[in-house]
């Protein structure tokens, strides 16, 4: 086996001599495999041990093992606990869920702190075939369908050549001691019930299910390139970055089929559901005013562009949405908003408290937020721009009303400092058919 592990390695390019590598241990089977190999290859190592505190007395006993056994190997071992059913119901997550995320978390902190370059865990073949099965019960796309990767980042799998049944006999040949987890046989947690009573099903079928399915899954990783090859392709065409602000062109976007699978592939780093992304995809281009929420993004639909934006960073930055057929806002400024037609005997009321504005010329949702360093405008009655900075300088601003003041935006250009000054690039002209009267709410 030390030799397919060799092989592996080198075919796989998982990592070299000059790498630092710090190796997930738990005391099971896997892992204590996983080490001793290792240790057979190099001494350069650390061993990484989660305690997730789930099985009493038994948890504890597992890490005493493992430092016991980092010591054996004369390496260092970095130990954390964990409350791990605290954070799975704070979350809403299952106890599996919870402690595959505290511990990923938790690894690649101990890496980067102590200058590691990967972190090394045990998945081997029959994880591989578990996973498959699991993910059929998911929402995923062929990505979820294609396997446990050998390096996914920093993270390498160096046992995903051997099965099971490998482990089992190379413990028994070394006469190397593990701990048991006894949970591995409660069918009540889902990796459970997929490797003690689906995939035996399966197998008594056909007793060739693990290899075909393993064939099945190689099929599918190059099927994945292929198609996530043409995904990349169709990003760098449509999605663009401005700013903190992510873009996606609409226009071009609904050129390509089918489109829910595109759509589902460009938001599926942002967290978007499927229920997201199907009515996403039957949205028109130039649909504007629209929003929908992921638990970390909101995007916004604006004519013939999505705009996807940190939930975390509006709310921060305290970012606000208007849509063309709004008609008030009570938050952060008490506004009322009416769209009027526009002809010769239209009287435009001339208060810093209302703005009259062109309809044709605003790009919807229209954005209301607090100023930044470097804007520019170009006030009502000017011929050129001026820096919103200058502006309440000349305007005689103390710093708190800098600070509190709120500036209307269309497609990133001021539209109205609010309560003051509305940009000449929206007033209302002859040419004007439309106009959208906004006024500050007098009660505020």
């Amino acid at each position: 086996m030390y030799n397919r592990f060799l092989e592996f390695i080198r075919h796989e390019s998982l990592f070299s001599s000059s790498h630092r590598l710090l190796v997930g241990v738990s005391g099971g089977p896997d892992s204590v495999v996983l080490m001793h190999l290792l240790a057979r290859l190099r001494n350069d190592l650390a061993v990484a041990h989660c305690n997730f505190n789930l099985r009493g007395e038994d948890s504890g006993n597992d890490e005493k093992f493992v430092l016991k056994l980092a010591d054996q190997y004369g390496v260092p071992c970095f130990r954390s606990s964990f409350p791990t059913r605290e954070y799975a119901a704070e979350k809403g997550i299952s106890i599996e869920m919870a402690a595959r995320e505290l511990r990923y978390n938790w690894f690649e902190q101990t890496r980067t702190e102590n200058g590691f370059d990967y972190i090394v865990v045990g998945h081997h073949l029959d994880d591989v075939l578990e996973t498959f099965m699991l993910n059929l019960t998911r929402e995923t796309g062929i990505r979820g369908l294609s396997g446990i990767k050998p390096k996914a980042g920093k993270v390498i799998r160096p046992l995903l050549f051997a099965t099971r049944a490998d482990i089992e006999s190379y413990i028994e040949e070394n006469e190397l001691d593990f701990c048991i987890d006894r949970t591995n046989a409660d069918t009540a947690y889902k990796r459970n019930a997929v490797r003690h009573i689906i995939l035996p099903e399966f197998e008594r079928l056909n007793p060739a299910f693990k290899k075909n399915l393993q064939q099945t899954i190689r099929y599918l990783w190059q099927t994945e390139q292929v198609y996530r090859s043409k995904i990349d392709e169709v990003r760098k065409k449509v999605l663009y970055t401005d700013g903190n602000w992510v873009k996606i062109d609409v226009s071009k976007l609904q050129h390509y089929n089918p489109l829910s699978t595109y759509v589902f592939e460009l938001l599926r780093p942002y967290g978007f559901n499927s229920e997201v992304v199907e009515m996403l995809s039957k949205l028109e281009a130039g649909d504007s005013g629209q929003q929908f929420f992921s638990p970390t993004q909101r995007l916004v639909c604006n004519r013939n562009e999505w705009i996807i934006t940190s939930l975390i960073e509006a709310e921060q930055q305290q970012v606000f949405y208007i849509s063309a057929d709004d008609v008030a806002l009570n938050n952060p400024v008490k506004l009322v908003l009416r769209t009027e037609k526009y002809d010769e005997n239209y009287i435009i009321e001339k208060k810093s408290s209302v703005a009259v504005l062109d309809f044709e010329q605003l790009s919807f949702p229209l954005v209301l937020r607090k100023w930044r360093q470097g804007e520019y405008f170009k006030p009502l009655g000017m011929d050129g721009f001026k820096k919103l900075s200058d502006f309440f300088i000349d305007e005689k601003y103390s710093i708190p009303e800098k600070e509190n003041t709120w500036i209307l935006y269309s497609d990133n250009k001021v539209v109205w400092v609010v309560g003051k000054r509305i940009d000449d690039r929206f007033k209302v002209t002859d040419e004007t058919q439309k106009v959208l009267k906004i006024s500050i709410d007098k009660n505020e």
